[in-house]
């Protein structure tokens, strides 16, 4: 995959200014950070550059700032970054212009300066032509190891690609080669698991996916909505009843590109959306009409684990249940914990991403054990729907 994109093989950053665009939007609370994962992605690229003689010079946004805001500046997380790296991180006060160009003038080979949040120029997003230029004028070289933000051609994650020369960082680079070995170039046969609440935010998603897998795992309410167009009773659980056609049109879609959709075939019931709520396993023709489904039932973990142990390749966005209620996070821990020992054991590549599935990978304690997890929300999604995202066309080897 990465034979496609040019990536820091093929640079030599001694002496340059590398303007670097990483993700530091990390959470935060009470101005602590509560999940420094994405600062320790990107340790690998920045301490090559360094390591190599480069001028390492950070470009990241913070929250979504309207103009200059003191409670979205990149300080704290520039300082916790210097903790984690252990090596000094400088932070200029603005991105562009006499400030951000002082602070670059004053860098040595090596040194590492987090720039000011790129949006609190309203240019930015704009992918501003003059925003773009005043930021090039900072480096020599660009590289972009965002993969989180590659959806967007704002200034500093596509617009900068086409006025410098441009490279996928460590992290970048590791993210395509994960995406493509499971979804572009994957060992057959390949299953998704995708799960979650809503069809309406994931129907680009389905209907790309019955063309590329072979089997495809629907779970959480948008497998109600489903089991509803099929004319299962499913008494008050969350579903979007009025999407049966397009749920019949996907599986119609399925059937003819034969991939085998895998929905429920029993499911744990509560009458509360409450942790402990009491529940009971029912039956897909028994489910009380004054119930609700929260998680798969026993024999539904049973087929999902059966399906994953028929795939070479899994791709997995989503929940399969209540996941953030105990005990309706049952089903997708025994599926998540069943994917992770076939990793382990070398018999399947897993690839996962999105902020709740990722959360309930951790939670599972699966996560370490799968091939890859991105920390990554919508550009992952994206890329599985199919689209091409521009941050990263622009890394692409021309």
């Amino acid at each position: 995959m990465s034979a496609g994109f040019r990536t820091l093989d093929q640079v030599d950053v001694k002496g340059k200014r590398v303007l670097l665009r990483v993700d530091l939007n990390v959470p935060m609370e009470n101005g602590k950070i509560t999940d420094a994962t994405r600062l320790e992605r990107i340790v690998p690229t920045i301490t090559e550059i360094s390591d190599k003689g480069g001028k390492v010079i950070l470009l990241a946004h913070f929250g979504r700032p309207k103009g200059r805001d003191p409670k979205e500046s990149l300080q704290p997380v520039a300082k916790e970054l210097s903790g984690i790296i252990k090596r000094p991180v400088a932070v200029a006060e603005d991105c562009i212009g006499e400030t951000a160009e002082k602070a670059v003038t004053a860098m040595k080979d090596g040194d590492i300066l987090c720039l000011e949040n790129t949006r609190f120029h309203k240019e930015e997003e704009k992918n501003d032509p003059a925003f773009v230029a005043a930021l090039a004028k900072l480096g020599d070289i660009y590289v972009n190891d965002a993969f989180s933000a590659a959806h967007r051609a704002h200034a500093s994650t596509e617009g900068l690609g086409h006025k410098l020369p441009a490279y996928a960082g460590r992290t970048m680079q590791a993210e395509l080669e994960a995406l493509s070995k499971a979804l572009e170039a994957p060992t057959k046969p390949v299953i998704a698991i995708i799960g979650g609440a809503k069809v309406s935010t994931k129907l680009d998603l389905l209907e790309n996916l019955v063309s590329k897998v072979d089997a495809l795992v629907i779970g959480g309410g948008m497998a109600n909505t489903f089991l509803h167009a099929q004319g299962v009773g499913i008494g008050k659980s969350l579903a979007e009843r009025d999407l049966a056609d397009t749920a019949r049109r996907i599986l119609n879609a399925a059937e003819a590109n034969n991939c085998a959709i895998i929905l429920p075939v029993d499911a744990v019931v509560a009458f509360h959306f409450e942790a402990n709520a009491p529940s009971h396993a029912y039956g897909l023709d028994a489910i009380p009409e004054d119930g609700m489904i929260l998680d798969i039932g026993p024999q539904s973990i049973k087929r999902v684990q059966a399906a994953i142990d028929d795939a070479k390749t899994l791709v997995w966005n989503g929940p399969l249940g209540a996941f953030e209620l105990h005990p309706f996070d049952k089903g997708t821990v025994a599926a998540a914990l069943h994917a992770a020992e076939r990793t382990k054991a070398g018999k399947l590549v897993s690839v996962a991403g999105g902020g709740d599935t990722v959360a309930a990978l951790n939670q599972a304690r699966a996560a370490d054990d799968f091939t890859y997890v991105s920390t990554a929300g919508g550009a992952f999604l994206e890329w599985i729907e199919g689209k091409p995202l521009p941050g990263v066309e622009v890394l692409r080897a021309k």
